[in-house]
């Protein structure tokens, strides 16, 4: 059993698989220094140019090889950052992995992926982990583009199953004349937890046929694994493999346990024992996530230290860790968030390490809307028993720290990576009266669509859904948001916000969390994207957006509203140039939250500006005024769900063009929803239609392209945007 303390294992450790052999490489045996060089080959890893290289190795040399591979993630992490804990974690088995199995005829799928860089450097790649000037060679996962041994391009979870099922198929069908050998998913980290893996394992167990599904268990998620799931896979582990309930038993899937997940000899020698196997089976493997971190540094210690070499100050390697062992379910290991000071063992820091460079800086969005939702909510606990936050597995990085989840207690709920039980369970919630509030990322709620559409909005469930990492960023091509608006705002029913600043941000949430009953609270769902990068930016430096300063005038509380009514800050309200409108009563301080708010009136030229792109709707106005001295009328429509007509029509007076702007997919997306608007309600007076022009992402996959380059792709400068609009005149 893991010890709580120590090296990470105690000295009553039995390693009990066959085949494990004395001197193997085992944690303790990790040696006092190992300097990575990409360009001395008395190295191992920089002689390793494909698997056959490994194969090749003496079973001695095999311990030397893990100790480097170690070595070279921990010295990587530091000056690059990435998935390192996971990684770490899975040394030994990818080493073993190589050793058995002869990639890429037998073919090994890595579920997530973001644990295969140990795969990739045994595969040709290690260069790009070795040599900082490669660095950028290499994605986070798995990539067919990269190397014939990588099977698909892979960043969401629970899919390696299912996907392994469909290659053993096609190799069964065909016969002995098909080139695909052993099928091999390697699942964990947290992946277990997703659907989909369930669904790959019942129809693992019906296809039959030689399928090794590797699950490599190392007691996590991305933060701490939830879920009932989890209480037999811990039996298991204490029991050596042989408690039940089995839950791979229990699918009719053979089972072999392996305690000792990182001793490169024992795994070996299990997989060795079902390579060629003719029937599915599960290869349990126990391994500690972030082996051999350096976790006691402080951030000084980390600020002024060089990556390289990389110094292990105990004799084997591990530093003491107290959390090793926990209770049922398990909360918190206090690492504070996702990328803050990493150490071994359960710890959610280790999931995502960021580079040297970026200690001491600012949070980034995600983090700093994140923790000023679940700070506004927070306080609202005690009154409103039925609102709770509900993550699926991706807490820290979006600012929901441990301090709050402690401190939330049942008002939070971590779901594990599963957004389609998230979303589902949210309806629930809402339909028995609650208040949920779900939070992840842009391109994980894709996995929920389904539940988008039926269980949410076809139910009218008032569920509010913090939509994070929204819109164009130079993510690889796994994680993008470019696609949220064009998901979010054509599902009937549900309302698309899109704030441009913290306050609105807030006013947001606090509408569509307003308890049932309440008189201006949403009839259904509202989904509300989280600001970005470019309206952090913004708020941090008023300059960014020259219209306004950021000042934005309050809708005031009356029952009309003139033409023309102008704030001492330079912005007016959300119907200055559509005449007098009505006004429902409302309480103090809400506003319309479908509005359009029209921050400066002018001629010739509107710019509307959505959500991220908002400030350089203002950046443009204020050059089309510096240069050729045109006022542009300029609007931040603060939602995507629907067109402001009354705004609309106002623009047909003095303004021969209207110019969108969006920092997402334009085809399908917002912004050729206004043009065709016009199109649709061309009136005979030509004078009356103006001209509109869309700017917008490309329908199209990137990866990890810096964020300026893609503005600079889709004409999303205030240069390019001047440039089209002088180009008409």
């Amino acid at each position: 059993m893991r010890s709580a303390s120590g090296n990470g294992f105690d000295s009553s450790d039995s390693f009990a698989v066959s085949g494990a052999a004395e001197g193997t490489a085992r944690l303790h045996d990790i040696p006092p220094s190992i300097t990575p060089s990409h360009g001395d080959d008395s190295h191992l890893l920089s002689r390793i140019a494909s698997p056959a290289d490994v194969k090749a190795l003496a079973p001695n040399e095999l311990a030397e090889l893990c100790r480097e591979i170690r070595a070279t993630l921990l010295a990587y992490g530091h000056q690059h950052g990435g998935h390192i804990g996971s990684n770490l974690g899975m040394v030994e088995a990818t080493v073993a992995l190589h050793r058995v199995f002869d990639s890429p005829r037998d073919r090994i799928v890595f579920d997530v992926s973001h644990q295969s860089y140990v795969h990739k450097m045994l595969t040709g790649r290690a260069a790009a982990y070795l040599d900082p000037d490669r660095f950028s060679e290499v994605t986070g996962f798995t990539n067919p583009g990269e190397s014939k041994h990588d099977q698909f391009v892979l960043g969401h979870t629970g899919t390696s199953i299912s996907l392994a099922c469909g290659l053993a198929k096609t190799r069964d069908m065909e016969g002995p004349n098909n080139s695909i050998g052993n099928v091999i998913a390697v699942i964990g980290d947290g992946s277990l937890s997703s659907g989909v893996a369930f669904e790959g394992l019942n129809n693992a167990a019906e296809q039959g046929g030689n399928l090794i599904i590797v699950f490599n268990d190392n007691e996590m998620s991305i933060a701490g694994d939830f879920g009932g799931m989890y209480g037999p896979l811990a039996r298991l582990r204490a029991s050596g493999g042989t408690a039940q309930p089995n839950l791979f038993n229990a699918f009719g899937l053979d089972y072999r346990y392996v305690e000792a997940g990182n001793d490169v000899s024992a795994l070996v020698a299990a997989f060795e024992e079902v390579r060629d196997i003719d029937h599915p089976v599960v290869v349990h493997i126990h391994t500690l996530k972030g082996a051999g971190y350096d976790g006691e540094e402080t951030h000084a210690d980390r600020q002024t230290a060089s990556a390289s070499p990389v110094s292990f100050d105990s004799p084997t390697g591990v530093h003491p860790t107290d959390n090793v062992n926990h209770s049922e379910p398990w909360h918190s290991d206090h690492c504070n968030l996702s990328d803050h000071e990493p150490h071994e063992g359960q710890c959610e820091a280790s999931h995502w390490q960021n580079p040297d460079a970026a200690i001491g800086k600012p949070d980034d969005p995600r983090k700093h809307y994140g923790k000023m939702a679940m700070a506004a909510l927070e306080p609202r606990f005690a009154a409103e028993p039925g609102l709770v936050v509900i993550s699926p597995a991706t807490p820290g990085s979006n600012g929901i720290t441990h301090e709050f989840r402690e401190r939330a207690g049942a008002h939070y709920v971590d779901t594990g990576i599963t957004e389609s039980h998230a979303v589902a369970y949210a309806a629930g919630i809402a339909r028995a009266g609650g208040t949920p509030v779900v939070a992840t990322t842009a391109s994980f709620f894709q996995r929920a669509y389904d539940q988008f559409f039926q269980e949410m909005s076809l139910n009218r469930s008032r569920v509010t859904v913090l939509d994070f990492l929204g819109g164009l960023s130079g993510s690889d091509n796994t994680h993008s948001g470019a696609y949220d608006v064009t998901m979010f705002s054509n599902i009937p029913g549900a309302t698309m916000l899109v704030p441009t600043s913290a306050r609105d941000y807030l006013a947001d949430l606090a509408w569509a969390t307003a308890p049932a009953g309440s008189a201006d609270a949403p009839a259904g769902p509202v989904v509300i994207r989280v600001p970005g990068e470019a309206i952090l930016t913004a708020e941090r430096d008023a300059t960014l957006l020259p219209v306004t300063g950021g000042q934005i005038a309050d809708r005031p509380q009356s029952t009309s509203l003139p033409v023309s009514v102008s704030s001492a800050s330079g912005g007016i309200s959300a119907a200055t140039v559509r005449g007098t409108v009505s006004v429902t009563a409302q309480r103090a301080g809400v506003r319309h939250m479908l509005d359009w708010r029209v921050n400066q009136t002018g001629s010739h030229v509107a710019i509307i500006g959505l959500g991220n792109a908002y400030p350089l709707a203002e950046q443009t106005a204020a050059a089309l005024s510096a240069d050729y001295g045109i006022t542009a009328t300029v609007i931040d429509p603060r939602q995507c769900t629907s067109l402001d007509s009354d705004v609309l029509e106002s623009l047909r007076d003095g303004h021969q063009q209207v110019i969108t702007l969006e920092d997402g997919q334009l085809e399908g997306g917002w912004g050729e929803k206004v043009t065709a608007y016009y199109a649709n309600h061309h009136v005979s007076d030509g004078s009356r239609n103006p001209h509109v022009l869309n700017f917008g992402a490309a329908k199209e996959f990137t990866d990890r392209v810096p964020l300026g380059e893609l503005n600079e792709r889709y004409g999303l400068t205030v240069e390019q945007v001047i440039e089209a609009i002088t180009r008409c005149f």
